[in-house]
């Protein structure tokens, strides 16, 4: 009773949190929005002190049920396990604690996170690890499924669904996304859960509380045939038949053991176990009877709803700016941070990289950073897109605190950069034309048309940027005609400012 709880646990939470990160409607986040915000690494970093406190509680009382449940990317070890236990006869076997790897892997961590190397935390964050895998592997099959049904809703002339744009936001994160596949399909198959309990540091930092938790996986010496059963059955390698004993520590209480037991033997639940030398004491005349599994079992969450039904949404219009062919991104000397990261620092410190925001963005603006030091991070770039002043997705969705939830009126007065014009570029000097496109789409008015000549007014009209109103959403970059570089461009702060 106890697996299927936990199996079905596990298949809600795995499912709903993969139609987080997939969908880009933005409606499934005001059903689903908390599954990211209890993930435990986003939890510390966004200092939500009720979830931390739940989830210490949590482990304390059941033990690392969050591994197994909660989790996405212990879900999926999970699954690569169950499918190479039915091509493998060899099961798993105990295994002793490797200490030497564990703790050092999470103080490399800590360091990490203290020091706000943003790489290393997203590479072993392991939420951050499946939001890469769900982002970057899924969600393109989701939008092209997405566009068949908007195909053929056209055809119907029914506006049920619409097409919207696939494109490969990043190549070295597809490329991280692919290696975290395999490095964790192959150590699953070959040992389940060695990831989660030799590297993870979401699974050591657990450990530490789960040893001391109140309901265990308990043996009862007395009845144990020593058929080792258990042992092949345990994807964490951490019971030892030969000794009646369980690593608590490694123990994420899937319950397979206990199903695996014929003799009765295992139990989940309080008490203390009943070991070889207390076997030895005892007349065969023991009153202790073996307590039904399924009286034990505690129920850990209530079952959550979901629907992948998509929902209609008003198709991008862009005012009727022209079709534009592609332009060179600029090289910023500051990377541009999304409104509500308060500052680069702020970012590199409380982002994990889950990429929710990047899924989540509807102009096509955030991608993976592809910088060193804070590779997978969100970055905007203004080559598909601009950041609508009116748009808020990318501060609803943030689990973390990286990006601080605004409201439509405070964004309007966030600056996180400001406009630079590039006189060589702009079509009025260079080809003698009129333009003027920056300033008709700037929507904070901080682009003005003046003459190139002041003493001559019939001399070319160029823009002249107004940094105190200058917001840096990037319209004007976005919808310069010049190619293949932008006239106009946005230079990023590293502290956003409020104008």
């Amino acid at each position: 009773m106890l697996r299927k709880i936990r199996i079905l646990l596990a298949a809600i939470f795995f499912s709903a949190i993969t139609l987080l990160l997939v969908d880009f409607t933005g409606m499934l986040h005001a059903w689903l929005g908390w599954m990211a915000k209890i993930q435990l690494l986003p939890a510390v970093l966004a200092l939500n002190v009720a979830v931390i406190v739940l989830l210490a509680v949590l482990t304390l009382v059941v033990g690392r049920i969050y591994c197994s449940v909660i989790c996405p990317l212990g879900v999926l070890q999970d699954i690569f396990a169950r499918l190479s236990r039915k091509r493998q006869k060899r099961r798993y076997t105990f295994s002793a604690e490797k200490r030497w790897l564990r703790y050092p892997v999470l103080a490399a961590y800590v360091a990490a996170i203290l020091a706000g190397i943003g790489t290393v935390v997203q590479l072993l964050a392991p939420y951050s690890a499946y939001g890469r895998i769900a982002t970057m592997l899924l969600q393109p099959v989701w939008k092209e499924a997405n566009n068949m049904l908007a195909s053929f809703a056209e055809a119907a002339d029914s506006y049920a669904f619409y097409s919207v744009s696939v494109w490969m936001k990043s190549l070295p994160v597809l490329v991280v996304a692919v290696a975290t596949v395999v490095l964790l399909a192959v150590l699953a198959w070959r040992g389940g859960r060695t990831y989660c309990n030799t590297i993870c540091p979401v699974g050591t930092t657990l450990s530490l509380l789960s040893r001391f938790s109140l309901l265990k996986v308990r043996f009862d010496a007395s009845k144990c045939r020593s058929c080792s059963a258990c042992s092949k059955q345990c994807k964490a390698a951490c019971i030892d038949y030969k000794t009646h004993s369980v690593d608590y520590s490694r123990c994420v209480v899937c319950g397979n053991c206990i199903e695996s037991c014929k003799f009765g033997a295992l139990t989940y639940g309080l008490g203390t176990d009943r070991t070889s030398a207390q076997k030895s004491g005892t007349d065969g005349n023991d009153a202790t009877t073996v307590t039904d599994v399924s009286r034990r079992s505690f129920l850990l969450a209530t079952a959550a709803a979901t629907t992948a039904a998509m929902a209609q949404e008003a198709k991008k219009v862009d005012g009727g700016f022209a079709d534009l062919a592609d332009k060179v991104v600029p090289q910023r000397q500051t990377p541009l941070t999304p409104p509500g990261a308060l500052s680069a620092e702020n970012m590199a410190r409380r982002c994990t990289g889950c990429q929710l925001c990047v899924s989540e963005c509807p102009n096509d603006v955030l991608r993976p950073s592809t910088d060193l030091m804070h590779m997978m991070q969100p970055t905007m770039d203004y080559d598909r897109g601009y950041c609508r002043p009116e748009c808020t997705r990318c501060s609803d969705v943030c689990p973390t605190g990286a990006i601080r939830p605004l409201d439509k009126v405070e964004k309007t007065s966030v600056q996180i950069g400001h406009a630079v014009w590039i006189k060589k570029n702009c079509l009025p000097v260079s080809e003698g034309v009129s333009c003027g496109n920056c300033a008709r789409h700037c929507p904070a008015g901080a682009i003005e048309m003046m003459p190139a000549d002041k003493d001559d007014e019939l001399s070319p009209m160029i823009p002249m940027v107004n940094e105190n109103r200058c917001i840096g959403c990037g319209a004007c970059e976005y919808v310069c005609p010049a190619r293949p570089f932008a006239a106009i461009y946005v230079e990023g702060h590293e502290v956003h400012k409020h104008i």
